[in-house]
């Protein structure tokens, strides 16, 4: 891949993210605080806790970070992996994220 492809690819995640925290505000009693600052997105729940989404150009890939740890995900061809077996980023977004909101959340591309 490279880098233009990586970007796009990257900035599509990041977009996406933030119309779903858009859509999960409207929709549930999330209330999810979501700040963009060039390539990190930070999400922000009710309880304080935090998720932290950036891309790491260099290595062409997406970082999460969670309470329950640091996650890099890489571009396979059709989905973003975790390269320690974590899954495919939003399904785990969707979970991180459920479970630090404390009610099911579903993030999709």
């Amino acid at each position: 891949m490279t880098d233009s492809e990586y970007l796009d690819r990257a900035e599509a995640v990041l977009k996406a993210v933030e119309l779903a925290c858009d859509r999960l505000n409207d929709e549930t009693e999330a209330d999810i605080d979501n700040q963009r600052v060039g390539s990190m997105v930070t999400l922000t729940f009710r309880n304080g806790s935090q998720i932290v989404i950036n891309l790491q150009k260099p290595l062409h890939e997406i970082w999460m970070a969670t309470r329950s740890g640091g996650y890099h995900y890489r571009f396979d061809g059709q989905h973003w992996i975790d390269t320690k077996g974590a899954g495919e980023f939003f399904a785990h977004l969707s979970r991180e994220a459920s479970a630090q909101a404390g009610i099911p959340l579903v993030f999709r591309p």
